[in-house]
């Protein structure tokens, strides 16, 4: 039986700078005076409550001349400088006292804590539980301690029930696993000649194993051959096609300059954490290497805290030696000051102070220049040295530090108050950094520059230039609003025991991608981005393959690291400009909202095509019934009229505020806000389901979604996307109870709205189609599930390449229907 997937969330498109709602830091609404709204990205990513308090209570305290002098100042080594001058050992203080909640030290009491829980979950046999609780003892127990030794014992017994039997484990460790260990090593060779025997194909004629390169191109990371660095001062540098592109092929594979993990921040903070890890709940911190972001149970801990964990002993090193030599001891204060102040800090420390210097150095910018109404991602106060100014559109710095310096950091666009938090938080966090000792290796001024001891302060010690540092990462810190990408997967949420797997889509960390940054923004993109984590053995299926000759070492540390893959989602003309979608998308939101929420998060006015079509169909249309534009689908309303069951359609007149039955002999009318009352109920009452679903089982769900769907048909067409919540919730109850064909029914109707919504090439209706076709298979309908599938895999090749897992799982299905004779 195949185990039904369940995406809590239709969205499964991934977007830039971290635009997904949750919980966390909630920000100081007086440190953005002026500003319309709050965005998604600052609500998730500044310093928490109490820091930003803090700061508002400094910025009010401060005269007006010294405000003004402040507001005045638009260079950032200026406002760095001028906040540095502003910071006192009050402001250390207060973050010491903020920091002191957080548990991340090592600690013997929460230790055994954890090892007790564990033991209190392997009595259950809830094994993952256990392994999770065992493995954050191991983080909790100091080096060379028995408790080290007995959570890494008790581990792996947890371990060999789940059946995974190759994990880490201290060398110093390894004779009180002598016995466990043969007991693993029997299971592997039996598992693996059972897979050999099955499959012999695995095999060539010399017995080894046989590694298929994918088709997809020779290259492996940056742009692929068919596309092409373009200028113009109105866009500024951007991609196109230099060749056709079919929908499907890859156009780049990029990695990201650095990144960093979002925590839970409710798991930490005190005894939250104890009853949270109590109940068996963890958060990504948890669960995740803190380097490659690759999920484990079965961490490597960091040796001076109790936070960072690793996959491997090779990401701990390589972790260690990049940035948290010198995050570790400021571990706590990190958390406070938020993921994007983390983020700016490890990427200066990687840079080092030889490359943000050569970064600096000026060079003419007359090319440099944009235009309203387009996004340049590229900073107009300052070039590098390798620009060819005869040839702007060949300047590509690939994934060199230079492509993250010259990211617009649009500092004169921060309100004077959000502008003081970020400059005060950094000027906090640099004096810590010198507090902590000498500067990193990369930053030590004798042995970049060759100047003796006498002539700084000592050998190694914080010269007169290391201001720099600072105003690096203050630099960052601002550039990451408009140009930080979100990291996004699916979180398993459903009991393990289940046939339906639900899960929801997550945020899991921050990155910044150097190659990425040179795509612009289209409410109707033409491409598709997908994710590695570090799991996987490939980068999406694209263009790379493991070279047969390499030490199985020299495989992993490759396939141990964070990649992106974008695709083009449709055929792209030669010449045409290659855009992603950086969150609000003519799918899921009317033009003016996309419009406004772009113009408050990225600071410019959206001119895409689905943007101008629907200005110049409103303006066209004007007193009259708006009509669809392409590639805004959310302008079909899928209303019903309450009085002849005609479609609603919005009415410019009286500024829009009404719906107006299309049938002109009915003109029955609706307003904006008995729509919403009406929307807004059917929605509490979904939600409601959902719960009972999660708590008490699916019958009394299902009732009540039964009740919910037929009252909301009288308003809402089968095209709604809330009608396709409810039919998708109504087929995740039936599969929870056993009941595929009925589940496979209302499915099949949850379709009609996702490819209303998203279109017949998305990657949401892959995905849908998908849970249908896993529906079909444990229902034993062969005829609907092979006519499914190849619907199925044309999209998820189109989206996510070939050799994606669900892929995998669809072969195997169509593998087995196919045996069945009729």
């Amino acid at each position: 039986m195949s185990k039904t997937h369940f995406v809590t969330s239709a969205n499964l498109t991934s977007v830039l700078c971290c635009k997904e709602e949750r919980s966390g830091p909630e920000i100081n609404p007086e440190l953005l005076s002026g500003a319309h709204e709050v965005s998604w990205y600052l609500r998730m990513d500044l310093p928490c409550v109490q820091w930003q308090d803090h700061v508002t209570q400094k910025w009010a305290g401060l005269d007006l001349e010294l405000k003004e002098r402040f507001t005045s100042l638009l260079d950032i080594d200026d406002v760095f400088k001028c906040a540095l001058t502003l910071t006192t050992q009050d402001d250390l203080d207060v973050l010491q006292s903020v920091s002191a909640g957080y548990l991340v030290q090592k600690d013997t009491e929460q230790a055994v804590k954890c090892r007790e829980r564990g033991n209190s979950s392997f009595k259950t046999k809830d094994y993952t539980a256990a392994a999770l609780h065992y493995s954050q003892g191991v983080c909790f127990a100091p080096q060379s301690s028995e408790q080290l030794s007995l959570c890494y014992a008790n581990r792996s017994a947890a371990l060999y029930h789940l059946q995974h039997y190759q994990s880490g484990y201290p060398s110093h460790l390894l004779h009180k696993l002598e016995e466990r260990r043969i007991q693993c090593c029997n299971h592997l060779s039996a598992s693996q000649k059972g897979k050999e025997d099955h499959n012999p194909a695995l095999k060539n004629h010399k017995g080894q194993e046989k590694v298929k390169a994918p088709s997809d191109g020779p290259f492996t990371f940056g742009i692929g051959p068919k596309a092409a660095v373009g200028f113009s001062p109105e866009k500024g540098r951007h991609l196109v096609a230099a060749e056709r592109l079919a929908a499907g092929e890859v156009i780049l594979n990029d990695r990201p300059y650095s990144c960093v993990l979002i925590p839970g921040m409710e798991d930490l903070k005190g005894k939250g954490a104890e009853l949270d890890t109590e109940r068996g709940v963890f958060g990504t911190e948890h669960r995740r290497c803190h380097r490659c972001l690759a999920e484990t149970l079965h961490p490597v801990p960091c040796d001076g805290c109790s936070y960072s964990r690793y996959c491997s002993t090779g990401c701990q090193r390589e972790a260690w030696e990049e940035h948290h030599h010198w995050e570790c001891p400021l571990g706590a204060d990190l958390i406070v000051l938020g993921v994007m102040s983390h983020l700016a800090l490890r990427v200066t420390l990687k840079a080092g102070l030889k490359n943000i210097q050569m970064a600096r150095k000026p060079i003419s910018n007359q090319h440099r220049k944009s235009k309203p109404g387009h996004f340049n991602r590229e900073s107009s106060d300052s070039s590098s040295c390798q620009i060819n100014q005869s040839d702007p559109s060949t300047s590509y710095y690939g994934d060199s530090y230079s492509s993250v310096f010259h990211l617009l950091h649009h500092l004169n666009h921060h309100s004077p108050g959000l502008r003081f938090l970020c400059a005060v938080t950094i000027a906090t966090l640099y004096l810590k950094l010198r507090k902590i000792g000498p500067p990193p290796a990369s930053w030590a001024l004798s042995r970049l520059t060759g100047v003796n001891s006498q002539s700084t302060e000592e050998e190694g010690s914080w010269g007169s230039e290391l201001w720099l540092l600072g105003s690096a990462v203050l630099r960052h810190f601002l550039q990451l609003r408009c140009n930080a990408q979100a990291i996004l997967t699916l979180q398993d949420t459903g009991a393990a025991n289940s046939p339906v797997q639900s899960s929801r889509e997550i945020c899991i960390a921050t990155a910044i991608f150097p190659t990425l940054s040179l795509l612009n923004h289209s409410c109707y993109p033409n491409t598709s981005l997908v994710f590695n984590t570090g799991t996987g053995t490939h980068l999406s299926g694209s263009y790379w393959a493991p070279d047969v000759t390499e030490s199985r070492a020299e495989r992993r540390s490759t396939a141990r690291r964070v990649t992106i893959t974008v695709r083009a989602s449709k055929n792209i003309t030669v010449g045409q400009e290659i855009v992603h979608c950086y969150g609000p998308h003519s799918s899921r939101m009317a033009s003016q909202e996309r419009q406004r929420l772009l113009q408050e998060q990225y600071y410019f006015l959206c001119q895409c095509e689905a943007c101008t079509l629907a200005q110049e169909e409103a303006e066209g249309t004007e007193g009259q019934l708006q009509q669809p534009v392409a590639g805004d689908s959310r302008h079909d309303s899928g209303l019903l009229c309450g009085k002849c069951k005609g479609s609603l359609k919005k009415s410019t007149e009286d500024r829009g505020t009404g719906f107006l039955c299309s049938q002109s002999s009915c003109g029955h009318r609706m307003s904006s806000s008995e729509v919403s009352h009406r929307l807004q109920e059917v929605r509490v009452k979904l939600e409601k389901a959902v719960d009972l679903m999660e708590t008490e089982g699916p019958d009394k769900a299902l009732r009540l979604l039964k009740r919910v769907y037929s009252q909301s048909g009288l308003i809402l067409a089968e095209t709604h996307p809330l009608q396709g919540e409810l039919a998708d919730a109504i087929a995740r109850a039936y599969a929870t109870r056993g009941d595929w064909n009925n589940a496979a029914s209302h499915l099949e109707r949850s379709v009609i709205a996702i490819g209303s919504q998203y279109g017949e090439d998305s990657i949401e209706l892959g995905q849908q189609l998908f849970k249908l076709a896993q529906l079909h298979f444990n229902g034993g309908a062969r005829g609907p599930a092979l006519s499914v599938i190849p619907k199925v895999r044309r999209l998820l090749c189109l989206h996510r390449g070939p050799c994606c897992h669900e892929l995998q799982e669809l072969q195997a299905m169509e593998n087995c229907l196919k045996k069945i004779t009729i």
